[in-house]
């Protein structure tokens, strides 16, 4: 019997920029899912979030696949495509960082409303990059929305010290509001990631 190799899904290697996001990496093939998340007619705050993917060098790592899900601003999951284009919100976005400056993502979106009692406003995500075999996950939450994290549970089960890797900071834009939000794959400031 033959030794089985290494399949393309196990490893991340050239392939996700080719079948995740090609259009966003210039093939010629539609991407299912990209960064633009909302349509000018989704309800609810539109904003931008931004940042990098760092290793644990405090090096941009340029081909990380940085992907997001998230409710509606009334904190409603998005449940079919039907759903998506009525709403102008896809819930659902996928931004590889090798073709941005400086190896950033970038996602247009609204504001997601709470999904529950006890729970604040928060995006999950979901990085895939090289050197990983599994892909990790962690959330964004914000910090100008102090009251709310306050409560929730989920955040408030990070020790204290480590909450702000969490948190998304707001800054304005000239096109609106934007939220910075860094990933830290190892290091001193190493990102909270969940074990889903």
């Amino acid at each position: 019997m033959s030794k089985l190799a290494q399949t393309p899904s196990q490893t991340v290697g050239p392939f996700f920029a080719y079948g995740l996001v090609p259009t966003q990496y210039g093939y010629d093939l539609a991407s299912l899912f990209t960064p633009v998340l909302a349509q000018p007619h989704a309800e609810g705050e539109h904003i931008r979030i931004t940042g990098q993917v760092f290793d644990g060098a405090g090096q941009p790592i340029a081909d990380a696949l940085v992907e997001i899900s998230q409710p509606d601003a009334r904190g409603q999951a998005i449940t079919s495509p039907a759903e998506a284009q009525a709403r102008g919100l896809t819930g659902f976005g996928r931004c590889g960082t090798g073709t941005y400056a400086q190896n950033h993502f970038v996602f247009d979106t609204v504001k997601p409303g709470i999904a529950a009692a006890g729970q604040a406003p928060f995006i999950n995500v979901c990085v895939t990059m090289r050197g990983l075999l599994v892909h990790t996950f962690t959330r964004i939450y914000f910090d100008d929305e102090a009251a709310a994290n306050a409560q929730d549970g989920v955040l408030q089960s990070v020790p204290a010290e480590r909450r702000a890797t969490l948190l998304a900071t707001r800054q304005q834009a000239g096109a609106g509001p934007l939220y910075r939000f860094d990933i830290h794959m190892q290091g001193e400031r190493e990102t909270v990631f969940f074990d889903l």
